[in-house]
């Protein structure tokens, strides 16, 4: 007859880490699209644009590139990374530079 052979079982010590993916989730922090200015689109028609793809009145689309303009940067939408992550692919599309990140209010 052949010989079987059966693995003892080990013993792993678990480590606490920073990374520890098992830890408890940290609630849902939604993301944010984040326009940045730039040297090369005019502020009409990033205003344009905010109205075109995001649906915004002409005075919120003003307002937002105005912040874009005079602060360098305006957060734009916000919701699920996946959501942001058309944002800003949508945004680059435009010849818009944005980013993501998460909302660390």
């Amino acid at each position: 007859m052949g010989r079987v052979t059966v693995a003892a079982p080990i013993e792993i010590e678990k480590t606490e880490s920073a990374e520890d993916v098992s830890a408890v989730p940290e609630p849902d922090v939604p993301w944010v699209t984040i326009v940045h200015n730039d040297p090369v689109n005019l502020m009409s028609y990033v205003t344009y644009v905010f109205q075109t793809y995001f649906g915004y009145s002409k005075e919120k689309a003003t307002k937002l590139m105005l912040d874009v303009h005079h602060k360098g940067r305006a957060v734009v939408s916000s919701g699920t990374r996946e959501e942001m992550e058309r944002d800003v692919q949508a945004m680059h599309g435009y010849g818009l530079w944005a980013t993501l990140q998460q909302d660390r209010k």
